[in-house]
């Protein structure tokens, strides 16, 4: 018999954190704008995509510049993380963000994050997706898991 599954909790290399408490802080890091947080979970040279159709960030300058315009200028951010998808080096995990948006309102984001992390526990490449629509709403059933 193969085993094509084998659940467990993974951890980050020799860091002893798993993906989803890396997760947890990527989530506070988004609420609290805290640029250092966020600079924190992922490699110096780290590559961070935030749209498909966007060239990336590239680096801790880039990344905290990005942070800045974006998380820095939003309100009232509740962020939720799901179950993290883990295969070696690489997670998927979903996340649900309510916010004040300056430009925008009150608006809800839903996203899945796509991971790929360095040896030493930090992200070295971080892909996006997500979507954004008018109001705050709750997630649907089922959602992050």
């Amino acid at each position: 018999m193969t085993v094509l599954f084998e659940f467990r909790r993974p951890q980050l290399y020799d860091r002893g954190v798993t993906v989803e408490e890396w997760a947890e802080r990527y989530g506070r890091a988004w609420e609290e704008a805290d640029e250092d947080a966020i600079a924190a979970l992922f490699t110096e040279d780290a590559v961070y995509r935030s749209a498909p159709f966007r060239e990336p960030f590239r680096g801790e300058s880039e990344l905290r510049a990005y942070w800045r315009r974006g998380a820095g200028v939003q309100k009232q951010v509740r962020v939720r993380m799901g179950t993290p998808f883990v295969d070696g080096e690489r997670a998927a995990v979903e996340w649900w963000t309510t916010m004040y948006d300056p430009d925008d309102g009150e608006v809800t984001l839903p996203g899945c994050l796509l991971l790929r992390f360095a040896p030493d526990g930090r992200c070295s490449e971080l892909r996006e997706y997500w979507h954004v629509q008018p109001g705050r709403h709750e997630p649907h059933d089922g959602w992050g898991s």
